[in-house]
């Protein structure tokens, strides 16, 4: 527990009991004043004394605790850019919806860990399922796409590739090791951060881990670098590669295809970092668990810009969210419930808003808008100028995984008891898989299973992390217009004519599914044809 945390409540526990003993002692004052003689003074002095103790103690936790809002100008380390945009694909290119590609390369889908989706306009709810795998434990950290097959790893490390099509098991892994990272694909290579051996500590000192490389295609084995416990992402800007640790460095290594890297630079920070770093031009953004973000020269690995989370009771809690680099600004939540928005350039605090009790989640961006959910059960959308609240939706139980937004909607998983015994307070409830309309938040869709992370997409189809499966699903029409587009090849086959026109005239009808914003919306067809 941060040393914030734990002295929040022992201030507010002391000022709770110190004030309790000395009303007690002047109630006891006040009723045997006239019999005890020259004991009263001793009595009404320590009644004072504890009332006095306890009227500054509750002064100063009540002062530590008040929300620390910072109004941010509009103009300030703004630009209208939300990210580098992709190269156009030419005409005799294949379309980028080709599962041939890589389609969600890594955490946060880019280098700046955006969590936007590309214009996938046609990847909305309603949805029919095709496949799930189990994983048989616990999947933190969403999967990524590429080459038609979906990489995941779950906690107890295993490592599933699954054919996207299909979901069969294309190949597997499986090691000694804790895992809460998604892995990094390009090039064909397949990069995965491992932590320390079963079973998973938190924060276990000295702790060793390792990023290891695979053949994307049958995981074959290629290399891997030792370092402290790895749970951060991988984050490949060109050919670097960089991961943070435990051991309290920014790891650079220098990417030779399937040769082994080459270590080009290390940094050393003020604490554990376990969050996934972000790609912001020249700077590579890392946060710690002391309440730091860094900026460090991507090619030196020298530190250009240091900035902290508010101190409270004398210390700072720890960022355990990955940073969002976005319109020239780096968002980031802390675990004392604030998102922070700082200059990418120069990591001046543009704005701050105290949003719940904790944060937990990478923000997601879209349309000068940040996305961010809270273990207290809010969803809150943030203007990405100012840090004014936009809207917010109540959920059902704690958030502690990262949104995603596709086609206009925001997605995020409910953790059900996550962050059950906190200090503060925390909103226990059911698991699930939420759908919002990004503008309004408006609920429009519902999947009864999840925990962490919320989807990915390769432009076809979605997937989702359940507490310990994976789901593809398909937008119902694509599914209904597939499912004819079968029926009517069997009836083709067919001899008799009149068999044909009945065969075609029933694969014409369809099947009923659920509308957006209905309660049957998380159904994704008739149970029958499930």
């Amino acid at each position: 527990m941060p040393l914030a945390a734990s002295l929040e409540r022992a201030v507010t526990d002391s000022a709770e009991l110190l004030l309790a003993a000395g009303a007690v002692l002047a109630l006891a004052y006040g009723l045997t004043r006239a019999r005890i003689g020259v004991f009263q003074w001793p009595l009404l002095g320590a009644s004072v004394l504890a009332l006095g103790m306890g009227a500054v103690l509750g002064g100063w936790a009540w002062h530590e605790k008040q929300p620390r809002t910072v109004v941010g100008s509009p103009t300030e380390e703004f630009s209208n850019t939300l990210r580098k945009q992709p190269k156009k694909t030419k005409p005799s290119e294949k379309p980028s919806v080709e599962l041939t590609q890589v389609q969600w390369p890594t955490y946060g889908y880019d280098t700046q860990r955006t969590h936007l989706a590309p214009g996938w306009r046609n990847l909305r709810p309603p949805y029919h399922g095709l496949w799930k795998l189990k994983a048989h434990a616990d999947i933190e950290f969403p999967p990524s796409v590429a080459y038609r097959k979906v990489y995941v790893a779950q906690q107890k490390g295993r490592f599933y590739a699954i054919n996207a099509r299909t979901g069969k098991i294309v190949w597997t892994k499986h090691f000694p090791n804790c895992s809460a990272a998604s892995p990094t694909i390009a090039d064909g290579i397949v990069y995965q951060a491992y932590m320390h051996e079963l079973p998973c500590r938190k924060h276990a000192a000295r702790a060793e881990g390792f990023v290891i490389a695979w053949n994307a295609k049958n995981g074959r084995e290629l290399w891997r670098v030792r370092a402290g416990s790895v749970e951060s992402s991988p984050l490949l800007v060109g050919k670097m590669l960089y991961f943070g640790s435990w051991d309290r460095h920014l790891y650079a290594y220098r990417i030779r295809g399937e040769r082994r890297p080459l270590l080009q630079w290390t940094f050393s920070a003020d604490d554990q970092i376990v969050a996934a770093p972000a790609s912001a031009g020249n700077l590579v953004i890392v946060a710690t668990s002391s309440g730091s973000v860094y900026g460090v020269d991507r090619k030196t690995g020298r530190e250009r810009w240091h900035a902290t989370s508010f101190s409270r009771f004398g210390s700072r809690e720890y960022f355990y969210a990955t940073p969002t680099v976005a319109y020239g600004r780096v968002f980031i939540g802390n675990s004392d419930g604030t998102v922070y928005a700082f200059g990418a350039g120069s990591g001046h605090l543009l704005w701050a808003r105290q949003v719940g009790t904790y944060v937990y989640t990478a923000a997601a961006v879209w349309r000068n808008t940040v996305f961010v959910g809270t273990w207290d059960g809010n969803f809150v959308a943030l203007d990405a100028r100012t840090g004014n609240v936009r809207w917010r939706y109540d959920a059902p139980s704690s958030i502690t995984g990262a949104p995603t937004v596709l086609a206009g909607i925001v997605y995020f998983s409910t953790c059900g008891r996550c962050g059950a015994g906190g200090l503060r307070r925390v909103k226990i409830g059911p698991r699930g898989t939420w759908g919002l309309n990004a503008r309004n938040g408006d609920p429009v869709w519902h999947f009864p299973d999840g925990k962490y992370s919320a989807l990915v997409a390769d432009g076809r189809r979605v997937y989702i992390s359940g507490r310990n499966k994976v789901y593809a699903l398909i937008p119902q029409l694509r599914w209904e217009q597939l499912r004819r587009l079968h029926a009517a090849e069997k009836c083709a086959q067919l001899k008799r004519a009149r068999a044909r026109a009945r065969c075609l005239s029933k694969a014409k009808q369809g099947t009923s599914s659920g509308t957006h914003g209905s309660k049957k919306a998380g159904r994704t067809s008739k149970r029958k044809n499930q």
